[in-house]
């Protein structure tokens, strides 16, 4: 008990307590530290003396790496030459507890460290010290994974760990030794690969020993999996185990128990996360996502047809478990077979077990998610009308329940027109079971089935929006039922799925129609608030009903402000959820409950928890108050600086995603609510955000979640304008643009690196491309940021601005990929734009790129240069008059290429006849307009872009209302294409007819309509379509 309370003062309290300890006694308990190692009999005394000796020496490391002990250095090298076992077993387990222990002298003792491991790895007398000597070497070879050199210099010690893990099976005392495979698959995959033949062979081994506990055949099959997904190049490389591994696999996924209540049982029992099945299922799903469908496909389809052909319902069950497991993974190979998928899956909706059909249900539900929009415009009618059957399956509600959430997965990614014709039906089936499981519920209890048909119904309503209207009072009676008599405590699921229906389908049927219930619904809400004034953590109801209000905030807008006093603490409590943390050790976390805790191990193998419970409603609370605040603006005003108060500190809350994203998502609507509060609190306000989101920018290690906190940041400066930063977080922020520049150039030579690996393969392509992908987003987001700078600051930004230029000089160069070109276009059109006549000193970075780039072979490019030269002629046309000439022709090349009109290139396209509209425009003197015109007609209609449509039909209505002749033709000629382009725009809904340039369309077609029979001859030669939308703008229109 000494150590293990000397250990924990050391971890927790070293820096506080060890200098004020009088120096004589210092250095007792050194001396008496390393002679109770020495001295103590007891195997699991000694242990824990060992603990706190290596807790000690890690505190007595100091900040240059000095070990201000170094007495246990020569002590860990004496006892691992000793001749008694248990002094080498202590040696390496302090070495592997402080793998870091020789801290700056570790080059100079590396041939020793090597020396005295290898040794031990090779104690054929004493199993106990090779299995240590497996620890000390993996928490070595993991604290040095970013030294090449060292992992280089060890690697010939793998044999000796291979064997010590291979001996460890069969003495089945520590499960440890096999995990280090584990760690070293996760963090140093490499270091295995000179004997990964070796160790896939022995893992597969152990899987297919069924002689051995599942737990260590579990462990085996993690190091397989866990090295498909840290180098799965370098184990496709091994392929010849694949089809060694599926079956095995699979094989887990059969190892199924009879259970004749399972499908009558009301309740869902949480599933056994240690059995066989659950195993092989998670682990076809990992496999399948780490190697890829193009590896892993063909050996599942192997045996997959047999397994659905047998007479055992567990094969069955296990294939069609499988069918779902390895949907992502393998979707683009799947998505071209989805067919025979779906056919091969249908029959076992009507199987004779009912675990069969629940799986059925399963992978279909499944297939839905994974092959969303796609599935359910082939296969819609296949789907529902097999699901809706097993829906009737009333004598098996977890066969019932499970099809209506198949049903749940295929609604909410399908097309509402796709939906529609089905509503009568599933609507239809939805009610009666409803009706029947409410009769259930208050004669037997059952609740399963009425919880999920009440989650189905707010899913579809959720879909068919207004196609639900006519459903609204069947349903809404019924529902307010359950809310009112659900009171119990095993009746809160069901109340709070309830709830979540009933805010959805007033969301989907929209405020006209949800009014007559949405004041009895709030009263409904609040009353679960106040009759019960604390309600437990884990109480469901909370978390659907913190979501139903925002859904309520949305529906009933500034007539929810009323009920903020009510609701506004439910949330604020919840947003203000704190993780419990606590450092662990390895014994800590073997007692912990793995459900409610997650774990981090940092460096030298100290590790933390975080318990995980209320979390998910912590992000959802954090949702709802962005809801809040952008819904009610100003009046959201009274709950600004609480909750930016709460907000700002969870910008670096890394323990959930989703609450970062919610914190920076609500910052702009934040500024929005304060503004009327004033502009000494809205500046306050600020003083607070702008350097925490700065930091927070900073420090964020995600990607798609830096991308957010930078909108976040562009949108608050767009908001609050010029001299928002000052000089201070004006030249921070031009710090982090930097790091970041120079990031996504490093990124980018690694990966050209990557791909002269030795693993390297089109695989591994893709993985680099999605990187390039997250990369390039990242740097749309600095594009956002000089956007809203230049925006709010004009040419007062360019100092600033000059710091970076050499990045956007670099990313403008030719040899760049394409999409480092767009958006250092973008970034120079900014500049254009908002600094006008001043931007003539930089052409000389830009010009030239920006000429090239009319005719780049890249659409998003091409449509970056096009813009820039119309806004060049919009804001500093005659600075840039000269060049005109020679754009507005490479302008008409690239609209008058073949492929021009085809989809992907509609909008560079239009971006291009929108500069040769503003050239004609802003700068007719330096091109020959009237010879231009004739082509520029032929171009229209536009309708892809409607920001640049505007300028086109503008630009067309100023050249008809001045009467060009170009324009009208000989004797009015060109009236019927006048027409059919107005009509055209107004069709794909280009031009609002409420906005300024569509009231004067809509005014010259009145002036052509009073010529009577030539009007009447030009609506003639126009399609029906055309008529039609001609007709809907001026009936629109009128009296306006």
């Amino acid at each position: 008990m000494a150590a293990v309370l000397l250990r924990r003062l050391f971890t927790s309290s070293f820096e506080e307590v060890w200098p004020e300890v009088p120096p004589e006694i210092q250095a007792a308990v050194k001396e008496q530290l390393l002679l109770a190692v020495q001295q103590e009999i007891s195997p699991s005394v000694r242990k824990k003396i060992c603990d706190a000796t290596a807790e000690f020496a890690r505190s007595m490391l100091d900040d240059n790496g000095s070990n201000q002990w170094p007495e246990v250095l020569k002590f860990l090298f004496d006892c691992a030459s000793a001749e008694e076992p248990a002094l080498k077993e202590s040696a390496l387990h302090i070495l592997s507890v402080v793998p870091g222990i020789f801290g700056n002298q570790q080059n100079h003792y590396l041939d020793v460290i090597k020396q005295m491991l290898n040794q031990s790895l090779h104690d054929q007398n004493n199993p106990q010290v090779r299995f240590e000597a497996v620890k000390a070497t993996t928490s070595f070879v993991l604290t040095n994974e970013k030294e090449e050199n060292v992992l280089k210099h060890f690697r010939d010690l793998l044999p000796g760990v291979i064997q010590g893990v291979s001996d460890s099976i069969q003495y089945q005392s520590d499960d440890a030794i096999l995990k280090c495979f584990i760690d070293l698959a996760e963090n140093t995959p490499k270091f295995l690969r000179s004997e990964l033949e070796t160790v896939m062979a022995l893992c597969i081994k152990i899987l297919g020993d069924s002689t051995l506990a599942d737990s260590w055949r579990h462990l085996s099959l993690e190091v397989f999996v866990t090295l498909s997904e840290t180098a799965p190049a370098m184990v496709r490389k091994f392929g010849k185990f694949i089809p060694i591994l599926v079956p095995q696999v699979l094989a887990l996924m059969v190892d199924l128990e009879e259970d004749e209540d399972w499908a009558t049982s009301d309740e869902v029992d949480d599933e056994d996360n240690d059995s066989n099945a659950i195993a092989g299922e998670s682990a076809l799903d990992r496999l399948a996502c780490g190697l890829g469908g193009k590896t892993m496909l063909p050996h599942i389809i192997a045996n997959i047809p047999q397994m659905l052909a047998s007479s055992d319902w567990r094969y069955r069950h296990a294939a069609l478990m499988a069918i779902s497991a390895c949907g992502e993974g393998c979707h683009k190979q799947m998505e071209q077979m989805l067919g025979n998928i779906i056919d091969a899956v249908m029959p076992f909706l009507q199987d004779s077990h009912p675990r069969v059909r629940y799986a059925a249900c399963n992978a279909l539900g499944q297939l839905s998610t994974d092959f969303a929009q796609s599935l359910q415009k082939k296969f819609h009618e296949k789907v529902v009308s097999g699901l809706l059957m097993v829906m009737d399956d009333a004598a098996h509600p977890r066969v019932q329940a499970h099809a209506g959430a198949a049903l749940v997965n295929f609604s909410e990614d399908c097309p509402k027109g796709i939906l529609s014709p089905y509503l009568d039906a599933i609507i239809g089936k939805l009610e009666q079971v409803l009706l029947s499981k409410i009769n259930e519920l208050s004669q037997k209890g059952s609740k399963l089935v009425l919880e999920q048909v009440v989650t189905t119904l707010a899913s579809v309503a959720d879909t068919a929006e207004e196609k639900f209207l006519k459903y609204y009072d069947a349903f809404m009676p019924c529902l307010k039922y359950i809310v009112q008599n659900a009171l119990s405590l095993e009746l809160r699921m069901l109340r709070g799925k309830t709830i979540e229906c009933i805010s959805l389908i007033g969301l989907a049927v929209g405020k006209a129609k949800f009014m007559q219930d949405c004041s009895e619904v709030m009263q409904l809400l609040l009353k679960t608030q106040t009759d019960k004034e604390e309600m437990a953590e884990d109480d469901p109801q909370m978390s659907y009903m913190i979501s139903a209000w925002a859904r309520m905030c949305k529906i009933l807008g500034k007539e929810f402000e009323q009920y903020l006093p009510m609701v506004m603490g439910p949330v604020l409590k919840a947003a203000n959820i704190k993780p419990e943390v606590a450092v662990v050790d390895q014994e800590d976390m073997q007692t912990m409950d793995d459900a409610d805790w997650q774990f981090v191990t940092l460096g030298d193998q100290q590790s933390f928890g975080i318990r995980t419970a209320g979390l998910d409603e912590k992000a959802t609370a954090c949702q709802m108050l962005v809801c809040y605040a952008r819904e009610l603006k100003e009046g959201f005003a009274e709950y600004t600086q609480e909750v930016v108060q709460i907000m700002v500190p969870l910008l670096k809350f890394y323990f959930h995603d989703e609450v970062r994203v919610a914190a920076a998502e609500c910052l702009p609507f934040l500024i929005d609510c304060a503004r009327i509060k004033g502009e000494q609190y809205l500046a306050e306000m600020w003083q607070y955000i702008c350097p925490n989101l700065l930091k927070a920018v900073e420090l964020e290690p995600e990607k798609d979640i830096l991308a957010e906190m930078m909108h976040s940041l562009a949108k608050c400066i767009e908001k609050l304008g010029k001299g928002c930063l000052g000089d201070q977080y004006m030249s921070d922020l031009i710090k982090i643009l930097d790091k970041l520049l120079n990031v996504h150039f490093d990124r980018q030579v690694q990966r050209q690196e990557q791909r002269k690996d030795e693993d390297y393969d089109d695989v591994v392509e893709e993985s680099l491309l999605d990187e390039d992908d997250a990369d390039v987003y990242v740097l749309s987001k600095v594009s956002d940021i000089i956007h809203a700078l230049f925006g709010t600051h004009g040419d007062a930004f360019l100092p600033v601005y000059d710091q970076l230029l050499t990045h956007f000089v670099k990313l403008l160069g030719a040899e760049r990929p394409w999409p480092d070109r767009q958006w250092a276009l973008c970034i120079w059109d900014d500049l254009i734009e908002h600094t006008g006549p001043h931007s003539l000193k930089y052409q000389e970075y830009f010009m030239p790129m920006m000429v090239q780039s009319i005719c780049d072979k890249q659409g998003e490019v091409r449509q970056a240069s096009s813009y820039g030269f119309g806004i060049m002629a919009q804001y500093a046309g005659e600075t840039y008059a000269h060049m005109f000439k020679d754009v507005v022709s490479l302008l008409i090349k690239a609209i008058e290429d073949p492929t021009s009109r085809e989809v992907d290139n509609l909008s560079p396209t239009e971006n291009a006849i929108s500069a040769v509209t503003k050239i004609c425009k802003h700068c007719s003197s330096s091109v020959d307009v009237n010879d231009i015109l004739p082509k520029w007609l032929s171009w229209l209609p536009v309708w892809e872009d409607e920001e640049e449509a505007v300028h086109v039909y503008s630009y067309f209505c100023d050249l008809i209302e001045a009467n060009h002749p170009l324009i009208l033709g000989q004797n009015n000629s060109n009236l019927p294409r006048i027409l059919s382009i107005m009509a055209t725009a107004f069709q794909k809904e280009a031009v609002d007819t409420d906005s300024d340039v569509g009231k004067r369309m809509v005014n010259i077609i009145r002036q052509i309509q009073t010529t009577g029979d030539m009007f009447q001859a030009c609506l003639s030669q126009l399609s029906a379509e055309e008529q039609q939308a001609l007709n809907q703008a001026l009936v629109t229109t009128v009296g306006s």
